[in-house]
């Protein structure tokens, strides 16, 4: 697939790197020609050097026959120029867009074929918001992601001594949940993967990935580790767009504390944050967080702009007894070091986003991708078409199918309404008069003798993403197939 990038940030940079591995033909734009020299030593990839939405850039950067644009640049109204342009003057089939104002969002005509002609808007800030209100939902986990539009959850969570299955063998989950279905879909070990079977062990340490329907998560989670207690009192160091937006979701049912430096910034916060106390000040200011009981909070999330900054705060909060602390670090090299060295749990902005345009550039119909363990791994959700002769799934055993290796088939969704439920929120399908059709669907953990039918939503976990094209084309239907 040929794809236009426009903006080489940290965004747009996890992105071409995430498409250049899997053969396709990048180009991406940017203005500063240091950044894109650094990238175009690593990847395999052509740059151009220039405005994103000037048309003669568009026109050397190839857009006249790609694939898709990627308008990732760090400016709303760019991205939107730049996907009315492709549309207009160039006729690009998919055209995506990062958007950070709310106020556009809001207002999605503005999305629409007559105006900026964005077929995805994707917003970075808002897809982090709610990953991190996962994690603060479920204290115990290192990672909470959703499928079907919430229906099934895949949770990661670290196996600790004294757990009910440290020590036995996978096979014996469920006769300590007998009343709920779940099947682990990986585990990894001091970062190596483990392909799990009935007879595995799980120990102490081992992070370990597992699959149920949504409403189960919290009782599967107790049977696999100690439970944490409920979050109540939250500290949020930043009050940036996503200090400010999730600030916004938690105070109706959290005691929440947000540290900001800017006074212009904490008068705002006071103004529309009315239910939260706003505090001024310097988030690594060690007087400050005493002064404010910090060994008192649940959970303390630096979300500042600056990563340094993240990491000494979340440190020092941790040292001085915050039960769990969170921190925005872009740099996957830091994430990898901080993650569980003092800080609980380290997230890489770009690697939470990249999910979200994975599903679009995938081939055959993905309705949702999510990128894990800092890139390396994915889970998927495929939908099955065609029949039991022009597909290699419908019709077919779990223990039949030809799955890569280090593939694992974790759920069925099925009687899902049909088109692109999937991406929709759960208002959007009222609005729309499919929620009850999406309440009914039933969910199925799968197992060897789970038969695949057509329309069904199969969620799968891939150890290798090296991997995921062979599953992609495991699922494409074949006119030709017998």
């Amino acid at each position: 697939m040929k794809i236009v990038i426009l903006g080489a940030g940290r965004v747009g940079s996890t992105v071409a790197e995430s498409l250049a591995s899997e053969s396709n033909d990048i180009t991406i734009v940017d203005l500063d020609r240091n950044r894109l020299a650094l990238l175009q030593e690593r990847l395999d990839l052509r740059t151009v050097v220039g405005s994103a939405s000037h048309p003669d850039i568009m026109i050397q950067s190839g857009m006249e026959d790609a694939d898709m644009l990627l308008a990732l640049t760090g400016s709303d109204e760019t991205n939107l120029v730049a996907c009315k342009l492709a549309a207009s003057m160039f006729n690009t089939p998919t055209r995506i867009a990062r958007i950070r104002t709310v106020d556009y969002l809001d207002h999605p005509d503005i999305f629409s074929r007559e105006n900026f002609c964005v077929d995805f808007a994707i917003c970075p800030e808002r897809i982090l918001t709610k990953y991190i209100e996962k994690l603060i939902e479920f204290p115990g986990a290192l990672q909470v992601l959703d499928f079907a539009s919430g229906k099934v959850s895949l949770v990661a969570v670290r196996a600790f001594h004294g757990g009910p299955l440290i020590g036995r063998q996978l096979k014996e989950l469920r006769q300590h949940v007998p009343n709920l279905e779940t099947r682990v879909a990986a585990i990894f070990r001091h970062d190596h993967p483990i392909i799990p079977e009935g007879e595995t062990i799980v120990e102490e340490g081992d992070e370990v990935f597992f699959i149920a329907s949504s409403s189960d998560i919290r009782a599967v989670m107790s049977e696999l580790r100690r439970m944490d207690k409920p979050v109540r009192r939250v500290m949020i160091a930043g009050g940036g767009r996503i200090g400010r937006r999730l600030a916004e979701v938690l105070q109706p049912s959290h005691q929440v504390r947000i540290i900001e430096r800017d006074i212009k910034v904490c008068e705002s916060l006071t103004q529309n944050l009315h239910d939260v106390l706003v505090l001024h000040g310097d988030v690594t200011d060690e007087e400050l967080l005493e002064s404010e009981n910090i060994d008192e909070m649940d959970i303390f999330c630096a979300l500042t702009n600056d990563e340094e900054n993240n990491i000494m705060a979340a440190l020092m909060a941790k040292r001085m007894g915050a039960r769990k602390v969170i921190a925005l670090i872009n740099r996957s090299m830091y994430v990898d070091l901080m993650q569980g060295s003092g800080i609980d749990i380290a997230i890489s902005p770009a690697q939470v986003t990249i999910g979200s345009l994975l599903a679009y550039v995938r081939q055959g119909d993905v309705a949702v991708v999510h990128s894990l363990r800092r890139g390396a791994a994915e889970a998927l959700e495929l939908v099955a078409h065609g029949d039991a002769h022009s597909s290699r799934v419908v019709g077919r055993k779990v223990e039949d199918i030809n799955l890569p290796r280090g593939t694992t088939i974790g759920a069925i969704v099925r009687g899902l309404p049909p088109g692109e439920v999937y991406r929709k929120s759960l208002s959007e399908m009222e609005e729309n008069n499919i929620q009850d059709q999406w309440q009914q669907a039933q969910v199925i953990i799968a197992h060897h003798d789970t038969v695949i039918e057509q329309d069904d939503h199969v969620i799968l976990f891939v150890v290798n993403k090296k991997m995921v094209r062979e599953v992609e084309k495991l699922f494409q239907v074949n006119v030709g197939f017998l």
